[in-house]
């Protein structure tokens, strides 16, 4: 029990959160009545929740030696030694074979998305993540391909579905925004010590991490102002009504900025999700208002 206990926590259920982007696809697509593109939308978000904690017990066992060295993650499961590698190793393949097998259920073009997320990950943990700028940009290819999956797990029930290149660019820009502001976290806490938790650090100094977070806020900002008032996405939605969620984003983004600079909370932007309640609203209102404009 203790090992399946360990085992779960590196699964890292609370950053699951991620795979909410999942449903953007159904959203945008304006499917919320159709409950056969609802139910595939929460299938694909599971499948893809799983698949993030697969890939976080490969990247932990990957990573095992120089997470021993760090104050916080020499705690996880695998660094500590409370989840032996080779039963991660076991687990962690037995558990991505039932993600292609449940991937495969929904459809060949969902299992292919799945499949280049694992292909994406898999190449920024040996690679990508060792450069400077790259590995935030390999993150925020992930945050696109979960876009898009939620778009292909679609199609069985919704073949006409498809996704704005602007959602795209938005989802990028604003995974670059969160990243940045991590890496600024981290720099920042590990001190000395960040060549040997993070060697990637040694890259980077603050003020290059600053102006990084500034100019990932201001593309998100333009990417989504525009995007609500492109004549595709107004022809789409037959309104030009989605510019009135714009203060809902920035807020949000503005809130994010906040805590990272003035209450410190940059290194795990899940929990802040999960713990700052008028970021929650700002969330909440932006889903909000985005379905009523869609819906209307």
């Amino acid at each position: 029990m203790v090992i399946f206990k360990a085992f779960w926590e590196n699964l890292r259920p609370r950053q699951w959160t991620k795979n909410l982007l999942l449903f953007a696809g159904v959203i945008f697509a304006q499917e919320l009545g159709n409950s056969a593109c609802v139910g595939r939308a929460i299938l694909g978000a599971l499948v893809f929740c799983f698949c993030s904690g697969v890939i976080y017990v490969f990247n932990d066992i990957a990573d095992r030696e120089l997470d021993r060295k760090h104050p916080n993650k020499k705690n996880r499961p695998i660094a500590s030694g409370r989840l032996p590698v080779d039963v991660a190793v076991k687990f962690g393949g037995g558990l991505l074979a039932l993600c292609l097998v449940a991937a495969w259920g929904l459809g060949p073009m969902f299992l292919a998305g799945v499949c280049f997320f694992f292909l994406w990950n898999y190449l920024y943990t040996k690679w990508l993540k060792q450069v400077p700028i790259l590995d935030v940009s390999g993150i925020g290819m992930s945050f696109v391909i979960r876009a898009t999956a939620g778009v292909l797990v679609l199609l069985p029930a919704c073949p006409g579905v498809g996704i704005s290149p602007w959602l795209l660019l938005c989802t990028f820009f604003l995974s670059l925004f969160l990243g940045f502001c991590k890496r600024r976290d981290e720099f920042l806490k590990v001190g000395p010590s960040k060549g040997k938790t993070r060697p990637v650090l040694l890259g980077y100094t603050e003020p290059m991490l600053n102006a990084l977070i500034g100019i990932s806020f201001a593309l998100t900002s333009m990417m989504y102002a525009l995007y609500t008032i492109w004549p595709e996405t107004v022809a789409h939605f037959g309104s030009n009504n989605l510019i009135f969620t714009i203060p809902f984003v920035l807020a949000g983004m503005g809130r994010y900025l906040y805590l990272v600079y003035q209450e410190d909370m940059g290194g795990k932007p899940h929990e802040i999700l999960l713990n700052d309640l008028l970021l929650q609203i700002l969330v909440v209102g932006w889903i909000v208002a985005a379905i009523w404009v869609i819906g209307t």
